[in-house]
Order: structure tokens, then C-alpha cells, then sequence
């Protein structure tokens, strides 16, 4: 039986408790204010994030883990494990998913199966936890990969920012974009398309794009089928539990959780933003 590490990035926000329980490694991104760099999820958490960018009026900038990092963590799992599926934020806005394809073409004491997930935060994490599980019951790479895809097919994720001027500064969204929504004021829902970030649709108030994302759920568990669906928000803790007290009356048959957009993605979205991704229940 092959034995099979699962290793993800930090800007899939999973608790460290639950990586323990799983065996999950994390290769941590970083956010750099001025001269000062901090390892998410190991050095800053989500609420000092916010609170540095608010007193000091900085915006960091990002950096992804070295090739270094990943031919470290690789070579230190091969004592253990057969194979490693390192699954990574999109490779549309981040170079962390390449960098684990790299790493993975220099060490030849473990087979490295790269998976882009296309997407980030607590939904990435959903790909990352079922592999863990599979992993755990002795599923074959090939196994666990077929299921990710198979879970890809009915993944959707919807987000809001208060203020599109991250997005555009850090590259995540095109200038053209940004400007026309700063000059309307609107709230412009946010998906992924092909791996990067693009308008779903120009909304006026944060209500609406909220019950938007509301009715976006809602058409796909009007099947009845089970669901698992995550709410995200970057400091909005209160607001986010509300809302999922809200759904959870509307859709029994969906699972719903919290989680939230750390330093790393907090970066580009900023305070305020909110979110929710679902997938089935495969």
C-alpha cells in the first residue's frame, strides 16, 4: 500500500487543530510590511493583520513560499510517506502551486503529485481535508486526485470587497475594472474564471450581493442533495455568524462552516470582505 502525504499552502486557513488531526503539512506565504516579513498562519494571525494594516496604513505586499521551502518539506516526508498530492491556491494568482510542480521535479526519494485547485481559502481547504481523509483510509494518489476533480465539477465560490483598490494594486483585478467600480460604489460580486478573479456581477449595496450569493446557493441545494458550503470574511465574525444562522433555516440539507480571509488574501481583498463557497458532498 503506498503511503500518501497530503501538503497544502497557508491561504487554505485550515486550524492548526484539525492539520494535526489529519497529518496535514502547510507551506506557509507571507505578508511583508515595509521591511518586516511574517510567515501567516505561523508569525501573524488573521486579527493582527488587520490590526497592523489599520495603525500603520500600510498595505503589505505578498510573497509565495521558496522552491527551497517545498524541496525541504518534500525530501523531510519522504522518510515517511511514498507519495505526496501538494494541493495550492490558484495558479492564476499566485506562483505557490508552480513552485510545488518545481520542487516536485528535484526530489526523487517521494512521487509529487502538484494539484491546482484553481481557487483559495476554506474551499481550497475542503479539496485538501478530503485528501487527508482518503489519504488516511489508504486511497491510492490517483484515487484522491480523481475525487478533487470530481469535487472541482460542483465547486462554486462568490466574494465582496468594500474597496476594489487592493485588488487592483496587488494585480488581482484589471485597472479598467477597478475604476468603474469605485466610481459607481458598487459591490461587485467576485468569482474565479480560469484560475483568476473577474466580476460576476455589479451590485449596489452589500445586502443585495449578499442575498445574491444567497440565491446562488440556494439553486444549487434546491436539489436536495447534500451539500457543504463555507462562509468567509475578513473581520466580520459577527455578520458572518448571523448569516450562516440565517441559511442554515433556509437549506437543511447544506453544511455550513466559517472561516476567514487571512493576512495573505486579506491583502487583496481587504477588511470587510465577505464570502461563501460550496461544493457536494461526494
Amino acid at each position: 500500500m503506498v503511503k500518501t502525504a497530503v501538503v497544502t499552502d497557508s491561504t487554505a486557513y485550515i486550524p492548526e487543530e484539525l492539520r494535526k488531526q489529519l497529518n496535514i503539512q502547510m507551506v506557509p506565504l507571507s505578508v511583508v510590511f515595509e521591511n518586516e516579513s511574517y510567515k501567516e498562519e505561523v508569525e501573524i494571525t488573521a486579527d493582527d493583520f488587520y490590526e497592523k494594516v489599520r495603525t500603520t496604513g500600510v498595505l503589505p505586499t505578498t510573497t509565495q513560499p521558496s522552491t527551497g521551502n517545498f524541496v525541504d518539506v518534500f525530501e523531510d516526508l519522504s522518510k515517511n510517506y511514498d507519495a505526496v498530492i501538494s494541493i495550492h491556491l490558484s495558479s492564476g494568482i499566485s506562483g505557490t502551486y508552480q513552485g510545488a510542480v518545481t520542487a516536485g521535479t528535484m526530489v526523487e526519494s517521494i512521487k509529487v503529485y502538484p494539484y491546482d485547485s484553481e481557487i483559495s481559502c476554506m474551499i481550497q481547504g475542503f479539496y485538501v481535508i478530503e485528501a487527508a481523509k482518503m489519504a488516511k483510509e489508504g486511497k491510492s494518489p490517483e484515487e484522491i486526485l480523481a475525487k478533487l476533480d470530481e469535487l472541482k465539477k460542483s465547486a462554486r465560490a462568490y466574494f465582496m470587497v468594500d474597496d476594489l483598490s487592493n485588488l487592483q494594486r496587488g494585480g488581482r483585478l484589471s485597472g479598467a475594472q477597478a475604476l468603474i467600480g469605485s466610481l459607481l460604489q458598487v459591490k461587485p460580486l467576485l468569482h474565479f474564471v480560469d484560475k483568476v478573479i473577474v466580476p460576476f456581477e455589479k451590485i449596489r449595496t452589500r445586502k443585495k450581493a449578499m442575498n445574491r450569493i444567497v440565491e446562488l446557493i440556494g439553486e444549487d441545494a434546491k436539489s436536495g442533495e447534500p451539500y457543504q458550503a463555507v462562509i468567509i470574511h475578513a473581520l466580520r465574525e459577527e455578520e458572518a455568524l448571523e448569516w450562516k444562522k440565517e441559511l442554515e433555516s433556509l437549506y437543511p440539507n447544506v453544511e455550513f462552516s466559517i472561516s476567514y480571509f487571512g493576512p495573505v488574501i486579506g491583502t487583496h481583498l481587504g477588511e470587510g470582505a465577505m464570502g461563501m463557497g460550496w461544493m457536494k458532498k461526494l
